[in-house]
């Protein structure tokens, strides 16, 4: 008889672990997720700044599991969990399990600021990236229309909190932008638009997990391109279209992008015991979920303390979670052939970050190597061209930035948003998105 694994997520962790157990028919798996596609997280900036398709990142989960037929996917939200029983909740019915995975990765934390959370704009999901895209070229379309300087400027100044990959990345995207592609398509703010892109962070440098090479390189590169960094700053509000800093500071802008952390998420059944810091589930170097039998978690909600060589925890990366959904399946497998699991040991390839056209940061753990400018930007393209899950992706995005790269422009910039029941103009929308 095969043995119920009940998959909660289907990002990075989820999806690699089930493909991997996709090979052996002892198991039969489920994967529950709330959305029906996997998609690319590193690349969803690009999504929100209309350089990419939303389904160049993304890819059906039932046509991943096509032809595999112990791998089964069920569109549902996780209500709670019944340890005791065995089972979970979704927002369809009941699942039964014999071993439960959490792989539910992290959502956008904002450290409890209730007027941040309503009104920010957040980059976690592909749809908070399509929010974005609408929300952004809305306030343009207003800006176009304005005669008043001080509304103009809010609704072209941006201020992005946050100063890791994303929000570096987004940053100086929105820099070249400014200059070429904005320039051209709204004539109307050639001569006078008192616009600025501010990247703000709490700390003393930007990439702080990257070398300082790469800090340096990415703050000497941004200023170039115009983007004004503030660092040892905390936003601690946003009211009436300002943004409020921990100093009183304050900026008026209506496009405020939070890049600025992530926290992992409660469950409903699972014990306050079994949750560390940053609500990451503690699990031993076997995965498996402290004060709980037969539950596991991998990726972002997991908080390893079994690791060596990072004993505060994994970083919530893309290459963590891979890593760990492969090697919990691997242990799966051993299992029926009784050999012992293997405790999980993180193997750093590297981190990166791309700032714009030709520019990029790379730091090589093994060799010991930092690598910048066009040579770093070449690898950035590369790694996540090749990361992307089907050939179906790597060839929309490779075409997509092939064309934006000969032609500094792409001809994505369009508002599409579903006509709800109240049959709004886009103007009385614009908030609402």
């Amino acid at each position: 008889m095969q043995e119920h694994i009940v998959i909660i997520g289907g990002g990075f962790a989820g999806i690699n672990m089930a493909k991997a157990l996709g090979k052996h028919k002892d198991f039969k798996v489920t994967l529950v997720d709330k959305n029906n596609y996997n998609f690319f997280p590193p690349l969803i900036y690009q999504v929100a700044t209309a350089f990419l398709e939303p389904s160049s990142i993304s890819y059906p989960i039932r046509k991943i599991f096509r032809g595999k037929g112990n791998l089964h996917f069920r569109y549902a939200r996780l209500i709670r969990v019944n340890p005791e029983a065995k089972q979970v909740e979704l927002s369809n019915g009941i699942l039964d399990y014999d071993h439960l995975v959490f792989a539910t990765g992290a959502e956008t934390n904002y450290f409890g600021m209730e007027n941040v959370r309503k009104n920010a704009i957040p980059m976690k999901t592909l749809s908070d990236a399509i929010q974005m895209r609408n929300r952004m070229l809305t306030n343009f379309e207003e800006a176009a229309i304005h005669t008043d300087p001080e509304e103009i400027r809010k609704n072209l100044t941006i201020v992005i909190a946050g100063g890791g990959p994303t929000g570096v990345e987004i940053s100086g995207m929105f820099a070249e932008m400014r200059y070429s592609i904005v320039r051209k398509d709204y004539p109307e703010f050639k001569n006078n638009t008192g616009a600025e892109i501010y990247l703000v962070d709490g700390g003393a440098a930007l990439l702080k997990p990257m070398s300082k090479d790469s800090q340096t390189h990415t703050y000497e590169a941004l200023t170039k391109l115009g983007v004004k960094v503030i660092l040892n700053s905390h936003v601690s509000d946003y009211v009436d279209d300002h943004v409020v800093f921990s100093d009183g500071t304050k900026i008026a802008t209506r496009n405020l992008i939070w890049a600025a952390g992530v926290s992992a998420m409660i469950f409903e059944g699972v014990p306050a015991a079994s949750y560390g810091r940053g609500k990451r589930l503690i699990v031993n170097e076997f995965h498996e979920v402290a004060g709980l039998n037969h539950v596991y978690a991998i990726g972002d909600t997991s908080g390893m303390t079994g690791d060596p060589g990072f004993p505060d925890m994994h970083p919530q990366v893309a290459q963590v979670a891979i890593q760990q959904g492969l090697n919990l399946a691997g242990n799966f497998a051993k299992k029926f052939s009784g050999k012992p699991p293997v405790a999980f040991r993180y193997h750093d390839k590297g981190s990166m970050a791309i700032i714009g056209r030709n520019k990029a940061v790379v730091d090589l753990p093994k060799p010991k190597l930092h690598l910048s400018g066009f040579i770093a930007w070449l690898a950035w393209l590369f790694i996540h061209l090749l990361s992307l899950i089907s050939y179906r992706n790597r060839l929309n995005t490779l075409y997509n930035w092939t064309v934006a790269y000969f032609s500094r422009d792409q001809s994505l910039r369009m508002i599409i948003r579903p006509m709800d029941e109240t049959n709004k103009t886009p103007a009385e929308d614009k908030i609402d998105v």
